[in-house]
């Protein structure tokens, strides 16, 4: 792809997230939202392969099904209460279809079936794009109309925690574990969105940072499925001993950074009266711990057999820029002591 051509698009991509980021009318989210869209289709096809535009045609798809519920959602709220403004969205029935349009784009489940097939058909960097940046819009959205009291968000929480862990466990192409990884960290976040939006953005902030130190990990090695992890060690012992904390970060396990958003979200359900949800929610993540460790188990006890073809990978300097690596991979790791810093930096 032309460097000119790349540059529109992400430039593109930018646009889209900051009208939508910035709007507080229906129309103008929607167009944010579009905008946004079309930018990524020729990033997802520029590979040519048949997997990729087939990933391609399943995300334009989704998410132009998405956009067009959101976008009858607004006219039915404009209809119902005369305000076109998004913080003005007090009926029950449009929060309700916003809500289950915004969940399709961003992948919830039970709406999150397409995430882990458009993941697979896609390279490491447009995946990261799409598990991070294209995240950001929609739930800027969900943000904004904070439906009070939603027992859908529950649902919809507990059923991404669920089924992110659940099916994460009998898969072996790593794309897939991180689709359904992002599913159930999302499930997270909106969890707590309508009772603390000072959290939820902080839980959006350590979710970007640990989930770009993985890709770029999985990048640098190149490794695609459980099986190539095992030849990791070979290419960069340094970083394979850092990966298996990035990804208990990601599980949220102490006293890695990941654990920092989980648990102040399980202490703001208690709060909130939500015993049984704070606890199913806690149980649910280790569905996820487990493939997180199976990662780790495939990077770090388990070895290759020492052939021809893997010793050499070592030898072999990679092109890759590492130093947004190493910042990301020491952020996921080390920032949990900065909880009460982060908390104040995000509720002003």
């Amino acid at each position: 792809m032309s460097p000119y051509i790349l540059a529109i698009l992400l430039f593109s991509l930018g646009l889209g997230t900051t009208i939508t980021f910035s709007s507080t009318h229906w129309l103008l989210a929607w167009v944010g939202l579009e905008i946004n869209t079309l930018a990524m289709l020729p990033l997802m096809a520029q590979n040519h392969h048949p997997r990729a535009v087939e990933a391609a045609t399943k995300y334009f798809l989704i998410q132009a099904s998405g956009a067009a519920v959101l976008l009858f959602a607004g006219v039915i709220n404009a209809w119902l209460t005369g305000q076109w403004d998004i913080h003005q969205a007090a009926h029950p029935l449009p929060i309700a279809i916003i809500t289950l349009a915004l969940s399709l784009k961003l992948g919830l489940a039970p709406l999150h079936s397409w995430l882990p097939e458009v993941f697979q058909g896609l390279n490491l960097t447009t995946n990261l794009i799409l598990a991070t940046w294209q995240k950001l819009a929609p739930l800027a959205l969900m943000l904004q109309i904070q439906p009070p009291h939603s027992s859908l968000l529950i649902f919809l929480g507990l059923m991404s925690t669920l089924g992110g862990g659940w099916g994460g466990l009998n898969q072996t192409q790593l794309r897939k574990i991180l689709a359904y990884s992002s599913t159930a960290q999302l499930g997270w976040m909106i969890l707590v969105v309508q009772f603390s939006p000072s959290l939820t953005t902080l839980a959006i902030l350590v979710y970007v940072v640990t989930t770009s130190a993985t890709f770029l990990t999985l990048k640098l090695n190149k490794a695609t499925n459980i099986n190539m992890l095992a030849i990791s060690w070979a290419k960069a012992p340094a970083l394979m001993a850092l990966t298996p904390l990035v990804l208990l970060s990601l599980a949220g396990l102490p006293p890695m950074t990941g654990f920092m958003p989980k648990w102040l979200i399980l202490q703001e359900l208690s709060k909130q009266g939500l015993p049984a949800t704070a606890t199913i929610t806690a149980l649910t993540a280790l569905l996820s711990l487990y493939y997180y460790l199976r990662l780790t188990y495939a990077m770090t006890l388990t070895m290759f057999p020492n052939n021809i073809t893997s010793t050499p990978p070592w030898r072999l300097p990679s092109a890759q820029l590492t130093l947004p690596l190493a910042i990301l991979a020491l952020a996921a790791i080390s920032l949990l002591p900065l909880t009460p810093a982060a908390m104040a930096l995000v509720a002003l």
